[in-house]
């Protein structure tokens, strides 16, 4: 007999996430898996955790965000080594801070994956709606209403909204009402929230043109095949090496394309003398015509054709984005070596859309307004499937944390690139779309691609996403790398016919007397492999073996993070009361009294932060908080 979920169920819920892009997914299985009862809303069911833009997961920071959404129980990984088609390491000539994954994946098979995930987990409901309106009562999010009139009730709303808000698609002078191509925007939430005293604003971003296989002339472009060496995302999967079947390929624009571009600029949206989009657009993602004009000296751009999936024969051309209209697009693309005779299948289109000044949310991405309310991805000014990822995840993390009557998890800038994403949104705000980059961080020796595992999984066994034997795994891995750094530093090695002709032909000097193994291996020319035919007890684990060469290796530099990142944590440790006026502290500057009390930080290392305040302000406001401590018995804490 089938069974029937009655009325109660069908309409209350624990929580409600809008949007089932990359941030409502993660945010919707962490809240399933830690037990709350979900339903998502999505426009269009078949488009789950699409991929609008280029078809790739990682890069540069990005990557890093890959492997710590995967270490604290998240999908993404996972997701993206089931469905990739091209994977390389980047930055495999450079240190280890800056060495990072990208992954072209099928971008249909990806979203077909995490489709699968949500409809296969009792705790999850996927339906179709375009949420409207967010209930409120007593300060507090009680539901929310769909286009159809739905009333759903809820504990927790999770807006993930992503380009729907608003959403409007240029392409020349034409303007489409669309959340993506194809798919209705969100025309009232937007609405709703600012009633409620929410700020919104507006951004831009864009999408190259699909162009047809069988039309590009690859034989005039440079080949970029996948990796030879086996690679995964997921500290869950076995790396594996991909088949050559489904390369990327490299061209260039040149002076013809960019005159092309320069003498129909007046059409454009962005530059013409009709300016439609009034919204930022992302400095470090600019469509072509940002790049022709804010660069021209340059003659030429990369372009990159990449494949959108193994059963389609769409390409996708990365650094072409643009919004001018289709007829110049045709000549544009067909200017490039390689795509003389390009047909297109989808056109290039700017899209401008609503989003939430980021400095309205507390660490933990709740509102600071709405008990209960939080916001994720594009939302809240960030661009990038995996920044919209992490948000969604610590978002959902803290929705279910928040509904336990537990304190949030709140990352720090030291422990993870997604601490970094969080505090810089919060604390600074952003006035383009926020992009993760490797510059952003200040200790991305620590934040490596190597120790996502060791830094994060224990945060995820706390709540409940990672399982045991995998978290007892990281501290068996943790206690082996002490145990072998310390056995290295006891064996000496001594000089040998072999040893220094091989020490010669890495470009190192040769031993002329015993030193410690451990000593020997700080030597950057070197890794363990080469040396573990000298160790009288090999290790065999090349996990165990990667991460003390580098903790050997870079130790100076490591050490010395770690220092500053003490000396931060001191100010971290110092809470400033939830309602702390301003106005009482003494000495502020004008500027600092008024972004302290906007922004509310919850540390004096988060006030530290915000631009425009001051080391002196920070001094003031550390005597102020002294002198309250001693009035009183105990701090009020930071939460």
């Amino acid at each position: 007999m089938s069974m029937m979920m009655n009325t109660h169920d069908e309409y209350t819920y624990d929580v409600a996430v809008v949007g089932a892009g990359h941030a409502g997914v993660e945010a919707s299985l962490a809240l399933a898996k830690m037990g709350f009862k979900v339903i998502t809303f999505i426009v269009n069911p078949d488009t789950v955790a699409w991929a609008p833009c280029n078809p790739s997961i990682g890069g540069p920071a990005k990557g890093v965000v890959v492997r710590e959404i995967d270490a604290l129980g998240g999908e993404m990984a996972k997701a993206t080594d089931a469905t990739m088609i091209n994977i390389r390491m980047l930055n495999v000539k450079k240190g280890p801070a800056v060495r990072a994954l990208r992954a072209q994946i099928d971008k249909y098979e990806y979203s077909a994956y995490m489709k699968r995930r949500l409809q296969e987990h009792p705790n999850i409901t996927l339906r179709f709606g375009i949420v409207e309106e967010i209930l409120v009562e007593n300060g507090k999010v009680t539901g929310v209403v769909t286009n159809v009139g739905t009333k759903y009730s809820a504990r927790c709303v999770i807006i993930t909204a992503g380009t729907f808000l608003r959403g409007r698609i240029f392409i020349g002078r034409n303007v489409i009402p669309a959340g993506r191509m194809g798919e209705f925007p969100a025309e009232k939430l937007t609405l709703s929230l600012v009633k409620r005293g929410i700020k919104s604003g507006r951004f831009k971003t864009g999408t190259p043109a699909r162009i047809l296989k069988r039309s590009i002339r690859f034989e005039r472009m440079e080949r970029q095949d996948t990796a030879d060496e086996p690679f995964a995302f997921s500290h869950f999967d076995e790396p594996q090496v991909l088949s050559k079947e489904y390369p990327c390929w490299l061209t260039h624009t040149n002076p013809r394309t960019h005159e092309i571009i320069r003498k129909n600029l007046d059409f454009s949206p962005l530059y013409g003398s009709v300016k439609l989009i009034k919204g930022t657009g992302p400095r470090y993602c600019p469509s072509i015509e940002d790049k022709v004009v804010k660069f021209a000296d340059r003659t030429s751009h990369q372009v990159f054709v990449e494949p959108e999936g193994k059963n389609t024969e769409e390409y996708y051309l990365n650094g072409l984005s643009t919004s001018l209209p289709y007829e110049v697009q045709v000549e544009m693309i067909r200017s490039v070596r390689g795509l003389e005779e390009a047909v297109i299948v989808k056109p290039a289109y700017a899209i401008e859309y609503d989003y939430f000044p980021p400095d309205q949310l507390q660490p933990s991405l709740e509102s600071k307004l709405i008990e209960n309310l939080f916001f994720a991805g594009q939302v809240n000014g960030t661009s990038g499937y995996e920044e919209a990822a992490a948000q969604g995840l610590i978002a959902g993390i803290n929705a279910g944390l928040k509904l336990r009557g537990e304190p949030p998890l709140i990352l720090k800038r030291s422990e993870a690139y997604i601490g970094v994403l969080i505090d810089d949104l919060v604390t600074k705000g952003t006035d383009e779309p926020y992009r993760l980059l490797t510059s952003r961080a200040e200790y991305r020796l620590i934040l490596r691609h190597d120790n996502a595992h060791l830094r994060l999984a224990r945060y995820g066994y706390r709540v409940g996403l990672i399982p045991r034997w995998f978290h007892e795994k990281i501290l068996s891995l943790e206690r082996r790398v002490e145990e072998e750094l310390e056995r290295l530093r006891q064996i000496q090695i001594k000089p040998s016919t072999e040893l220094n002709d091989l020490l010669t032909s890495r470009g190192t000097a040769p031993l002329k007397h015993s030193v410690p193994f451990a000593q020997l291996l700080k030597r950057p020319q070197l890794n363990y492999n080469d040396l573990k035919p000298f160790d009288p007890n090999p290790i065999e684990d090349p996990e165990v073996a990667e991460q003390l060469t580098i903790q050997l290796q870079y130790g100076g530099y490591i050490e010395r993070m770690e220092r500053d990142i003490k000396q931060m944590e001191e100010l971290e440790s110092v809470c400033i009361p939830k309602d702390l006026d301003y106005s009482n502290v003494p000495n502020l500057s004008t500027e600092a009294r008024e972004k302290l009390s906007r922004i509310n930080p919850r540390t004096l290392g988060q006030a530290s932060r915000i631009p425009g305040v001051t080391p002196s302000d920070i001094l003031n406001l550390h005597v102020f908080l002294k002198r309250m401590e001693e009035e009183k018995d105990e701090s009020q804490g930071c939460l």
